[in-house]
């Protein structure tokens, strides 16, 4: 596989709005935790080689467990994750397949049991971001095994 463009070194402006939607989530409040396990499950929903080697990577880094990173794509089967890490998930996975399903009151009721408005804004940008970040990565063909965690 060959990287068709390097968007990020080529047009650094093209990304400023992704960077800062990035800032306001990292300066949230949400725990890094939690952050990783919903940037790596879209990435997994996705397809995204390269997001999925960056995030297992800062996950294992912010003290993430193999265990529940092999575990991630299954995690309903698993007692392996919170309640809350669990709303997360399943508002990840509904909110990156939305073109394919209903964001129902129920899911909403259920994430807003686990996750203040504050906490449900930055969840949500945090799985936008994801979310944008992964169809940059698949559609100029970022290559994967390069990122090195800070």
């Amino acid at each position: 596989m060959k990287t068709r463009l390097n968007y990020s070194n080529d047009f650094p402006e093209a990304i400023k709005g992704m960077l800062e939607l990035e800032k306001y989530v990292h300066n949230s409040g949400l725990e890094r935790p939690l952050y990783e396990l919903v940037k790596t499950r879209a990435s997994q929903i996705n397809g995204c080689a390269y997001c999925l080697d960056m995030h297992t990577k800062d996950a294992r880094k912010a003290g993430e467990t193999e265990q529940r990173l092999y575990a991630l794509s299954a995690w309903r089967e698993t007692p392996f994750y919170t309640e809350r890490e669990r709303a997360a998930l399943e508002w990840t996975e509904a909110l990156t397949l939305i073109s394919e399903n209903d964001v129902s009151d129920e899911l909403y009721k259920n994430v807003s049991n686990h996750f203040n408005e504050k906490e449900r804004v930055a969840l949500t940008m945090a799985i936008i971001a994801i979310n944008g970040w992964n169809r940059l990565a698949i559609s100029f063909r970022t290559v994967p095994g390069s990122y090195k965690p800070i």
